[in-house]
């Protein structure tokens, strides 16, 4: 028995089982290109067609200010290694190196049909997942890449599956993209401008070839392809997740945040932006994490400097009293799987208790879960989320 229908079967216990069925199945391919249906309301807005209607983008923030709770998923090539999701950066990997993993990427226990039936009785509302981290690999089929899983063994475009099994369900679905940091791109900035920008390696990455300011418009180039592409071919599109916010405060004058947020809106006006604490106020929700308190601007000042951190408390400001969203870890800190965290994954309780300190807040939950190398949901997750959504049922 493998370990999809073991899981399904066993671990679970007799809630797993009903929402399964305990039957052998496969991954389900999506189509490439899902089309969307401008005419008709995203299948997440059930409830709010006549608003959506009127006003699509205030549609969706009504339907995201009751939409409570929601699974964030962080997987990609760091997943392979086991060590998080910065671990390019922080373990000083060269990018030839780390190129290889590519290789490895078969995402063969990935289970969109899985994953979200996982949500809905986790009674969640939306599904958040990373479609291009800041290692720059990609989970969906770009033609600005072929660093993408469709171009690794996998052959899989999993924003794809996850895209077209979201809208067969009601599931509003949230793609985290990292507007604000790519250590593979040549045309990011250099890391003399802030330490995340790139790893420290001991000798000059023969990749890197910016030069001067205006180089870095290759880089949002490709930016706005990508983010187009996520828009264009997978239908209704709940949200558009950017990161690392610390990307853009040092150096703010290279991003073009507001036509980035105008092409978005554009595109699909129901789509709901969203930059961390914020780089302008006009995002429709900010989304700090662990909790409201943690953003700080002093710290801001501290690392990118007095300009950098009035910008941040501007947007604060504008942004604070919003319907926002608290974004939290299963695994005790990181986001990508940590093998070494195995057996100290967040419980029920746990869990219960981030959910009312979110609430109490004037947010919704946003919870991660890293899936393993192979894209299989930590069963320890898996009985967690289910048990949570038990007990939503039960208390209301």
């Amino acid at each position: 028995m493998n370990r999809r229908v073991f899981l399904k079967c066993s671990v679970g216990s007799a809630a797993l089982s009903a929402m399964t069925g305990c039957k052998t199945t496969t991954p389900q391919r999506a189509n490439r290109s899902i089309q969307q249906n401008s005419s008709s309301t995203p299948s997440y807005l059930k409830g709010y067609e006549s608003l959506y209607k009127v006003n699509p983008r205030q549609g969706a923030l009504e339907w995201f200010k009751h939409a409570g709770y929601g699974l964030h998923i962080h997987y990609g090539l760091y997943s392979i290694l086991g060590r998080g999701e910065w671990v390019l950066h922080r373990e000083k990997i060269p990018l030839d190196k780390y190129d290889k993993l590519k290789d490895k990427f078969t995402a063969e226990e990935f289970d969109a049909d899985f994953i979200t039936d996982l949500a809905l009785k986790a009674e969640m509302k939306y599904v958040n997942f990373t479609s291009r981290h800041c290692d720059s690999f990609c989970l969906f089929d770009s033609k600005a890449t072929d660093f993408n899983s469709v171009r690794s063994p996998a052959r899989r475009d999993l924003v794809g599956e996850l895209a077209q099994q979201c809208q067969q369900k009601g599931l509003g679905l949230f793609l985290y993209y990292a507007y604000a940091l790519d250590w593979r791109h040549p045309y990011f900035y250099p890391r003399r401008f802030s330490r995340v920008a790139r790893p420290e390696y001991e000798q000059p990455e023969k990749r890197y070839l910016w030069r001067r300011d205006e180089d870095f418009q290759h880089y949002i180039d490709f930016v706005h392809i990508q983010i187009r592409e996520l828009l264009t071919n997978y239908g209704p599109i709940a949200g558009i997740w950017l990161d690392p916010i610390v990307g853009y405060y040092a150096r703010p004058d290279l991003f073009p945040v507001e036509q980035t947020y105008t092409m978005i809106r554009k595109i699909q006006p129901q789509t709901l932006i969203s930059f961390k604490q914020g780089a302008t106020g006009t995002e429709d929700f900010a989304a700090p994490e662990r909790s409201k308190k943690n953003f700080a601007a002093e710290g801001i000042r501290r690392k990118f400097g007095t300009e950098s951190a009035k910008i941040a408390l501007r947007a604060w400001q504008k942004n604070k009293d919003k319907h926002n969203e608290i974004c939290e870890t299963l695994q005790p800190k990181q986001w990508g799987y940590v093998q070494a965290d195995d057996g100290k994954h967040h419980g029920p309780d746990k869990v219960m208790e981030m959910r009312a300190a979110a609430h109490a807040q004037k947010c919704n939950l946003l919870l991660n879960t890293g899936p393993l190398a192979d894209g299989f949901i930590h069963t320890g997750d898996v009985k967690t989320l289910l048990e949570v959504g038990r007990r939503i049922r039960r208390e209301g």
